[in-house]
């Protein structure tokens, strides 16, 4: 479990988190979701620890990643998974030898674990046939898969997802969601979830927070979406076409 409170942090004298408490709990995927400039990547980025908070703490599993030593931090990392927007993967390496990586950096385990290790890793990805392909011989969504195998090499505690979808089309979107999701469940992971697609947010989110201009202005789970009476949220949720006529939808059935 990764817990925030009281989060403050300004850049120039801008306020960009305004005392955020949040807590994401393991098994379940965390959302965060607002718009462009509402400061959800500032506080992802507080999170994993690649900016400090002015004031505050965040804590994992009780540890106050603010209070740590370089060396506990570092060991702290080890326990991160990273999936980046762009996949992130070498692109002189093989999808084999991306998933390898990891494991050659950080694990003491034989060369022969290591590799055993990927190959599971990419099966429960569903490319186990393409371990020898470079990532410029598959496709969008195949190498999200393989970064997705790369972020769960290490076996992490805590996964990062930095808009999963950015880039693939809606099919494959919800294959990458129910992937997270699943990898999610079954080893529960506290998995935090930068994005803005709504998509995902309907069909994934156990736990969502909501942040306006550095704010936290809601949280909930999917199913409470559609009810909520919070005026931004249904602002940022039904800007979309879609998702205001379901919103009628449902109002008209309610009426009926």
């Amino acid at each position: 479990m990764v817990e925030v409170k009281h989060i403050i942090k300004s850049f120039d004298g801008r306020v960009v988190l305004n005392d955020i408490n949040a807590v994401f709990e393991d098994g379940k995927t965390n959302l965060i979701i607002g718009r462009s400039g509402s400061g959800k990547t500032v506080l992802i980025k507080n999170i994993i620890g690649l900016m400090l908070p002015d004031s505050g703490a965040i804590l994992y599993d009780g540890r106050d990643l603010t209070a740590m030593t370089k060396k506990e931090t570092k060991h702290l990392r080890r326990e991160m998974g990273m999936l980046f927007q762009g996949s992130a993967l070498f692109d002189s390496m093989t999808v084999l030898e991306n998933v390898m990586f990891p494991l050659d950096m950080f694990s003491k385990d034989s060369s022969k674990e290591r590799r055993s290790r990927a190959e599971f890793c990419l099966e429960r990805v569903n490319l186990q046939d393409a371990g020898h392909l470079f990532p410029s011989e598959i496709s969008g969504g195949m190498m999200k898969r393989a970064a997705i195998a790369r972020a769960i090499a290490l076996q992490p505690k805590y996964l990062f997802c930095d808009e999963p979808n950015s880039g693939l089309d809606p099919k494959t979107s919800l294959i990458i969601d129910d992937l997270i999701h699943d990898i999610t469940t079954d080893y529960n992971m506290t998995t935090i979830i930068n994005t803005h697609d709504m998509n995902s947010v309907m069909n994934i989110g156990d736990n969502i927070i909501f942040i306006k201009e550095g704010n936290m202005e809601w949280r909930g789970h999917k199913d409470e979406i559609m009810t909520s009476t919070n005026k931004a949220l249904n602002d940022f949720i039904f800007a979309s076409d879609l998702f205001r006529k379901v919103k009628e939808v449902e109002m008209h059935q309610e009426e009926g």
